[in-house]
């Protein structure tokens, strides 16, 4: 604070409301006009990149699955693909079709928690979901069987629901037999039902007007909406520049992290430029790839047909939601899109000759990336001869967001007290919920707790 402070207070938000890990939110306001915001990720640094160094080249994939208890097997498919890409393995076949079950069950929980539990007390005018229950018991209900789906397909074939176990370099260390599977496929079509109803609830929501000003940056496969491989692709702000992609190996000469003195998370910028991955990012490249069905729940939630991209310069841009509020329409989607792609996985899976590839050590260079259910996540590794980590980089989503969310911080603060809506109680309320609209893990990056406003002279 500094000395010549008029107006100087800390709100005090207990334990943060909905969101995964701790942080404070520094507002400087300068004769009304917001100059200043900022999140103070003050979590102690997790160092994973450092006590990865000196590990087999075998042990990444499980270490990094304890980054995060919500979304471990983003963890576990990013450093698989990382090291897998050092040595020259290939995991493809039913192998792979397993990997993309496994995600599938991610996304599932992960997206279906943030929805019922974390974001949709915002738009129903409760502090939690506790609240939220004792008037919409029946969509909380509804949340937590889907997030139980999601969970039993990991638990299947993760060994346990958090922090998977049965995931190893070039597959698994157990594959299921078809009759394993046949009870998750009954409760996938159960939950079919639920997705569907969880769209048409959420579409029914109160959607402030925004915009998020930043370039929208997810992976893109060829035929499929990308979750656990794809390439880097790139949607400008501007209209006027073309769609672009980059090889996964270039992804940190694009992607480039800096330390602010306010975090102890790194901030990501793209070419210079900030970027925002997630959910809105995936809906705009690879929107056009979900199923008819994901597409035709997309189209009743009134989200805008997504553009066909294909990652070509000159294709069609159709018309992209950059709308952050509207970002949990496209989770209830992408939710539906996942039970169907599930489904559609059991349906044709038949188990694999072998649960696993050899993945032979040797020196070397690999880079992954999948889209966790917060965005886009890079792994990179170097190996030595002996298959020893001597070098490793994790890019979590949240870290590139981090720009992102405080500048739409910014700007809702600034519109706010352009209209002479500052009270602190409203502010720190429309903090918090733009903060939601990410769905931001800081503990992967590194609660929102804190909102300090320091006001200066002739501010009033």
């Amino acid at each position: 604070m500094s000395a010549h402070t008029s107006r100087s207070r800390v709100l005090r938000i207990p334990a943060l409301t909905r969101v995964e890990g701790e942080t404070a939110l520094h507002l400087r306001i300068d004769d009304g006009t917001v100059s200043e915001a900022r999140l103070d990720i003050y979590e102690p640094p997790r160092f994973f990149e450092a006590f990865l160094r000196g590990r087999a080249h075998t042990e990444p994939p499980d270490l990094t699955s304890r980054i995060c208890g919500i979304c471990p097997v983003a963890y576990q498919m990013s450093a698989c693909r990382a090291i897998e890409d050092a040595c020259g393995i290939v995991v493809d076949g039913q192998l792979a079709a397993l990997r993309r079950l496994l995600y599938c069950g991610e996304w599932i929980e992960s997206q279906t928690l943030h929805i019922h539990m974390l974001h949709a007390p915002d738009f129903l005018g409760h502090d939690d979901v506790i609240g939220m229950s004792r008037t919409h018991l029946t969509h909380v209900e509804r949340g937590l069987r889907l997030k139980q789906s999601g969970n039993a397909i990991v638990e299947t074939l993760g060994g346990r629901a958090i922090h998977p176990v049965n995931v190893r370099l070039g597959g698994f260390h157990r594959v299921p037999a078809r009759a394993e599977l046949r009870p998750l496929a009954e409760r996938l079509r159960a939950a079919l039902d639920d997705a569907w109803d969880t769209v048409r609830w959420v579409a029914g929501f109160d959607f402030p007007d925004a915009e998020c000003n930043a370039d929208l940056l997810a992976l893109a496969e060829v035929g499929t909406y990308a979750i656990e491989s794809g390439v880097p692709t790139v949607l400008p702000h501007d209209r006027t520049l073309p769609v672009r992609s980059f090889p996964v190996a270039e992804f940190s000469r694009h992607v480039v992290e800096e330390q602010v003195p306010h975090s102890t998370a790194l901030h990501s910028r793209l070419d210079g430029r900030p970027h925002l991955t997630g959910s809105l990012a995936r809906y705009a490249v690879s929107g056009h790839l979900l199923s008819p069905t994901a597409l035709e729940a997309a189209r009743e939630a009134g989200l805008s047909d997504p553009p066909l991209l294909a990652g070509a310069a000159g294709s069609e841009r159709g018309e992209v939601c950059r709308n952050p509020y509207r970002s949990i329409l496209v989770r209830a989607v992408e939710v539906l899109y996942a039970v169907e792609e599930a489904l559609r996985i059991i349906d044709a899976y038949e188990p694999p000759a072998l649960s696993h590839l050899e993945v032979p050590a040797r020196a070397g260079a690999g880079h992954g990336a999948t889209e966790a259910p917060r965005g886009l996540l890079h792994h990179r590794y170097a190996l030595d001869v002996e298959g020893r980590v001597v070098d490793a980089s994790i890019i979590p989503p949240t870290a590139q967001n981090q720009g992102v969310i405080e500048d739409d911080l910014r700007r809702l603060v600034q519109g706010s007290l352009d209209r002479g809506e500052a009270p602190e109680a409203e502010l720190t309320r429309l903090c918090e919920r733009a903060v939601r609209n990410h769905d931001p893990c800081i503990s992967c990056s590194a609660h929102f707790l804190e909102l300090d406003i320091e006001q200066i002279p002739g501010t009033g």
